[in-house]
Parts: structure tokens; sequence; C-alpha cells
């Protein structure tokens, strides 16, 4: 990856993700364009009536916070020796990201450690830029102190068109892992799939890695891949977004949903 974006925003994910975005830059000779969003809060936008009073007293503090964490983000950036530039846009979060994420090779956003109750805590957006975006997005835990990216890398593979998807463009930063694993997870009653088809397309680039046959043992699989990431204790792992339908995922909750939730690595996802 040559070119990666990162969210600026003032909460409790800001250094985790900023830390991420220099590790990710000085591993790979990136560049990091930050990119800071002002959003209106979504209670004023709603209310058409008081809300709209309280629109210029509530934009005028966000930007005033906005500012500042720009001028903060910038003196530590002038520090880091990496190569970055800056922009801000105004409106929606996801729609904003997307938009300046057009020439960049991944999204650099956080995996926040619980739901969103005030306005410090992180936003949810992985999976929303995942799978609206063709960029592949890079979700560093909250609490997370760095992306070991030359560390040991976990692919969650299915054979599925996500999981190809996230593979495919996950091989910049496998090539500076040290060690891959691939992880798949028999499923009772499912079609079988070519296993051995992710690290013969990993070897066609030079990537040794090992596979690994995981059984589901009456598991669900999103346990089945917890159980893996606990015995081979990677560093940051790779996975598809969203096997099936949104709906779907939102009804019945799913293996995305889940790992989104309970991995306390950095993930990269891609649809």
């Amino acid at each position: 990856m040559k070119s990666v974006l990162l969210h600026i925003h003032e909460d409790l994910g800001a250094e985790s993700r900023l830390q991420a975005a220099c590790d990710l830059a000085r591993a790979s000779n990136a560049h990091i364009h930050c990119v800071q969003v002002t959003a209106m809060p979504d209670f004023v936008a709603a209310d058409m009536y008081g809300g709209a009073s309280m629109a210029p007293a509530m934009m005028a503090e966000l930007y005033d916070i906005d500012e500042k964490a720009r001028m903060r983000v910038e003196d530590r950036l002038r520090r880091e020796d990496v190569s970055w530039d800056w922009r801000h846009v105004e409106g929606d979060v996801v729609h904003g990201l997307l938009s300046a994420a057009t020439l960049t090779d991944g999204i650099i956003v956080t995996l926040p450690s619980g739901p969103r109750r005030e306005y410090a805590d992180p936003l949810h957006l992985a999976a929303d830029l995942a799978l609206a975006g063709r960029v592949p997005v890079i979700a560093v835990p909250q609490e997370a102190k760095s992306f070991p990216v030359t560390g040991r890398a976990l692919i969650a593979w299915d054979g599925s068109q996500e999981a190809s998807t996230a593979l495919r463009l996950s091989v910049p930063l496998l090539k500076l892992a040290e060690e891959v694993h691939v992880v798949t997870v028999e499923e009772a009653g499912k079609y079988p799939f070519p296993a051995t088809d992710a690290p013969e397309y990993l070897a066609r680039h030079g990537i040794k890695c090992q596979l690994h046959t995981w059984p589901q043992d009456g598991r669900t699989i999103e346990a089945s891949l917890k159980a893996a990431l606990g015995v081979l204790k990677p560093e940051w792992m790779v996975m598809g977004a969203f096997g099936h339908s949104r709906l779907r995922e939102m009804v019945f909750g799913g293996v995305t949903r889940a790992m989104l939730r309970e991995v306390h690595v950095p993930l990269l996802l891609a649809h």
C-alpha cells in the first residue's frame, strides 16, 4: 500500500488510528491522506424545528473541536517522519470518507471497544465503509498501541467472493508479514471448496503461508475463528465483509458483525 486514508476525528480512538497510519506508512513507504469530516449531529439534522435554531452554535463548536484536532495531528505528523497531506470536508462521514478514498489503497478507522454512548466514543464505521466502498478498510482496535504490519497475519478463508477480494487487496501488506496463516473452518453440510486456492494464489505472489483447517465441533463459525485466533495469536487479520445480504446480517447477526465486536487485533476488511 502506497496511499492510505486516515480518518481524523477527536475521539477515544484517534491516537490508535494515528499510530497505525504511521506504522503502516513507515513499513511500506506510504503516503497518509488525513481526512477530517465535520458532520451535523444526527439529533440536530432530524429536528427541523428545534434543531434549526441550535445548528449554528453546534456547528461552531464542532468546527472549534475539529480545528484543535487538526493542529494537534499536524504537529504530531511533522515529528513522525512520514509523508502526509490534509483534507477537510463537510457532510455525512461515510460518504465523505469514501469520496476522499477513491485513489487510496486503504482506509484506517477505529474498531470500537463497545457501543457508542458519548461523543468521545469512536464511530462504528468499518462495516459501512467496507460494504459501500471498493477500498479495503483497516479497522484498528480502540485500545491498540501499534499496527505490527510485519508481524503474524491470519486470513479467514471460506472461498467466497468477499474473502477472495479481501485476500487480493491485502497482498501488499501480507508481503511484509513475517508469518501468514490461512484458516478455513470445516462447516458441516457445506459443499467443500478448494481450501488450497488461497495458499496457491499467495505463492504466486511470493508469499509463503501455513494452511489450517479448523474443526467446527458444533460451534458457530465466529467461535471457531476466535479459537483459531487464540491458538495462532496473530497480530492482524484479513477477512471478507458480509457474506450474505446486509438485511440478513442485521437480522441474524453474522460472522463479520461478531468479529467486529470481538476481535482485538487490527482487521483488514473488504467486500
